[in-house]
């Protein structure tokens, strides 16, 4: 397949730069992936669009501040005439933990920060660069004063995506947060779930729709532009994740008494996939790293059905959206979602398909 093969014709003027107020008023586009029907709601209604008995899985990865902003301090080798120091602005995007206070990071403006270079953000942190990576990847080593968590959220800034296309703001740290955030690590939201108010998941309880929870720490490699022709030559990057077990046997106990797993978001799709294709089709309690990459021909063992915000063009997001339900079916809603004037991407609409 071709990469192409994924385009759709966008206006700008329905991307989302803010999400919808109350956050469950958002719209929700409902699509039959077995007949290619779809319907038009609002997502308070998802409690009555599913049956008693669903099992819901969220996310509960918490996206932290991973955004810094700095300045050049030169090489940590190389003395510098009074006033000659490079003082250039700088911006890290925190991506892994590598341990020892070593982290994998992207670097912009890239270029010139060889190994050996400093970057200071405020008065308590620093960082130097201790290896090299393609283009703008870099392997950074951390000093700070106190705790590094607490540092960061004070000196770090929410890193929306781009699309936005305005600067982040306060109220972005909770805008870009999910009500079941819990485990901190990702650098994106898993932006299905932004949708989910208290009020909705009482309604899914009084309906008898169960609800667990695994964690994607949502990295570069889900929003990684695909830069091959051919859909097959796309490497994903690794992302961390978690099952625990009470999750675990939940689908277990679904998929023995017939009753439809329903994944919150790609990331949670990736996460069962990954792990029902290393086990035969059964997901069980594990932690580690998913490289998977969900394209049209791919074959699901867990999931009947999954919830899902409007994605970009020839994104890897949108391929997995084409896996599950059919290339014409998504590329036909995602034109009906146009013509409607849906929101689209992070704090857009979103469609369940089941």
């Amino acid at each position: 397949m071709n990469v192409s093969d994924f385009q759709y014709s966008l206006p700008t003027e329905l991307i989302a730069s803010h999400p919808a107020e109350p956050r469950d008023r958002a719209r929700l586009m409902l699509v039959d992936r077995a007949t290619g029907e779809l319907s038009h709601h609002l997502f308070t209604q998802l409690p009555e669009l599913l049956s008693p008995g669903d099992l819901l899985i969220f996310n509960n990865t918490k996206v932290f501040p991973a955004r810094l902003l700095g300045h050049r301090l030169g090489l940590a080798s190389h003395r510098y005439p009074d006033g000659k120091a490079p003082r250039a602005s700088i911006e890290v995007l925190l991506l892994k933990p590598l341990g020892d206070d070593i982290w994998e990071v992207l670097v912009k403006p890239g270029r010139k920060m060889r190994v050996g270079e400093r970057v200071r953000f405020g008065s308590r942190l620093e960082c130097e660069v201790v290896d090299r990576g393609s283009l703008g990847a870099r392997k950074v080593r951390f000093s700070y004063e106190g705790n590094f968590d607490d540092v960061i959220d004070l000196v770090g800034h929410v890193p929306l995506p781009p699309y936005i296309g305005r600067p982040a703001r306060a109220q972005d740290k909770t805008d870009y947060q999910t009500i079941f955030a819990r485990k901190r690590g990702a650098v994106a939201a898993p932006t299905a779930g932004l949708h989910f108010t208290p009020a909705v998941l009482r309604k899914l309880k009084e309906r008898g729709i169960e609800t667990s929870e695994v964690t994607l720490h949502v990295g570069l490699g889900t929003f990684q532009p695909v830069h091959a022709e051919r859909v097959e030559d796309h490497q994903m990057d690794s992302e961390r994740f978690e099952i625990p077990e009470e999750a675990a046997q939940a689908i277990q106990r679904a998929k023995m008494q017939k009753r439809r797993v329903i994944a919150v978001g790609t990331t949670v799709a990736r996460t069962l996939e990954s792990s029902a294709k290393r086990h035969g089709g059964m997901v069980v309690s594990e932690a580690g790293e998913t490289y998977l990459f969900v394209y049209p021909g791919f074959r699901f063992s867990c999931l009947e059905g999954l919830l899902t915000n409007f994605h970009l063009p020839a994104s890897t997001l949108l391929m997995l959206v084409a896996a599950f339900a059919g290339r014409e079916t998504i590329l036909n809603a995602y034109q009906q979602a146009v013509e409607a004037k849906y929101r689209f991407y992070s704090y857009g609409d979103c469609m369940l398909i089941v």
